[in-house]
């Protein structure tokens, strides 16, 4: 399994697209439905209808990578949330693993005042 680096962006692509979308494609739709720039330090995530697919778009340096992962028999768990969702690359690793990003939940921070 490969490992981004933690300092990169990711936003989810909440509609699900067409997988036979390429670089230009999905490109196009970073820019014109997400409202983002598609050359910025950051991952772009997509899935199709079925969400047995992930396509991931990033830019490094000098071109694009786009990554495919296709499931065989499982489903991701697409999170039901805003149309573009910001996540962190440990929520990707997470999602890209089969992790429900819905069914997480953190404690509640807590203030104190004191501690006795």
């Amino acid at each position: 399994m490969f490992r981004l680096d933690a300092r990169l962006k990711v936003y989810l692509h909440r509609d699900a697209v067409d997988c036979r979308k390429n670089i230009n494609g999905l490109a196009a739709l970073v820019e014109q439905a997400m409202q983002l720039d598609p050359l910025s330090q950051a991952v772009f995530a997509f899935s199709n209808r079925r969400r047995d697919r992930i396509k991931l778009l990033l830019w490094d340096r000098n071109g694009f990578w786009l990554l495919t992962k296709r499931l065989e028999q499982d489903r991701f768990k697409w999170p039901s949330a805003v149309a573009v969702l910001e996540l962190s690359t440990e929520h990707l690793h997470w999602l890209l693993e089969g992790i429900d990003l819905d069914a997480m939940r953190r404690h509640p921070t807590r203030q104190y005042q004191r501690v006795c």
